[in-house]
């Protein structure tokens, strides 16, 4: 508005010269003209980058304290382990008669969660779950303890033999998801793995406080956990069916409850990439 009354008073001065020629814009005219339209410009800009740069808000807390159970102080390790093709039967043969005896060994303050082989995923693959009661004082106990363990030594070396590559994380477990507690069998185990864009984790863990309601009918919530060492912003969905036709049905079961859709449309856009394993347990596994 004032741009407005301003320009209308310098053309107002330039008539006021009595000139019978044409009449020129005044100098101080022509300079707010062209401040308004730089203005005008800068606002398209700003409304077209509202479009496109997604807006984070401000946190006071590291989002592993906002998220994370609180009543608990576990910290667990999930493990990745592609194994040559030709040594996985000895491999899972090896971890069934090592990996007990720590999960039992009282002076360790962990337990083996679960254990498993990849069935549709990325095959030949191992993936085992630690927790550690204590967080990471516990982790550094165990480990500690381990390199004096002679047998995990050796259990460790010819472990190394077999593989092609391995990874791992440390996670913690979201404060409303379900305790991964052991189960009788025989099921199989989904890992919804999801690369999240950094800092919207805040964000997936407000929709899926919701979600995971609508996610129990069949018991097949098993655990949910971020991640805190390793590769930043993965999350960890660990489900269990019966079979994979029984994944279906409860999947699909899922769309026909009011405010599912909703919740997916808005937790999609957050995703960068995601993946899912369909796994088989081992003998071993508490989660069976």
């Amino acid at each position: 508005m004032a741009t407005r009354v301003l320009l209308r008073r310098g053309l107002g001065g330039a008539g006021g010269l009595g000139s019978a020629g044409p009449r020129l814009p005044a100098r101080g005219s022509l300079a707010l003209r062209g401040l308004a339209s730089s203005t005008n410009r800068a606002g398209e800009d700003s409304w077209l980058k509202s479009l496109f740069v997604r807006k984070v808000d401000p946190r006071k807390d590291a989002h592993s304290n906002l998220l994370a159970k609180r009543e608990t102080s576990s910290l667990y390790k999930i493990q990745f382990h592609n194994v040559k093709p030709e040594y996985l039967d000895a491999y899972n043969k090896l971890c069934q008669e090592v990996l007990p005896k720590i999960h039992e060994e009282k002076h360790y303050p962990c337990a083996l969660v679960g254990t498993w082989n990849t069935w549709y995923g990325e095959q030949d693959q191992a993936v085992h779950l630690w927790r550690y009661e204590g967080g990471y004082p516990a982790l550094t106990e165990v480990m500690n303890k381990l390199r004096q363990n002679k047998e995990f030594t050796e259990f460790r070396k010819e472990r190394g033999n077999m593989l092609l590559s391995r990874k791992n994380q440390l996670l913690l477990e979201f404060s409303f998801w379900n305790e991964p507690v052991p189960r009788e069998g025989p099921n199989i185990y989904e890992l919804r793995s999801y690369q999240l864009r950094p800092g919207t984790m805040i964000e997936w863990g407000n929709y899926w406080a919701r979600a995971i309601r609508f996610r129990q009918d069949n018991n097949e919530a098993v655990g949910g956990f971020f991640s805190q060492i390793g590769q930043l912003y993965m999350v960890h969905h660990l489900w269990a069916y019966k079979d994979l036709q029984s994944r279906e049905d409860t999947r699909n079961s899922a769309w026909h409850k009011h405010g599912w859709d909703e919740l997916v449309y808005y937790t999609v856009p957050l995703i960068q990439e995601m993946e899912s394993r369909i796994m088989i347990p081992l003998k071993i596994s508490p989660l069976q």
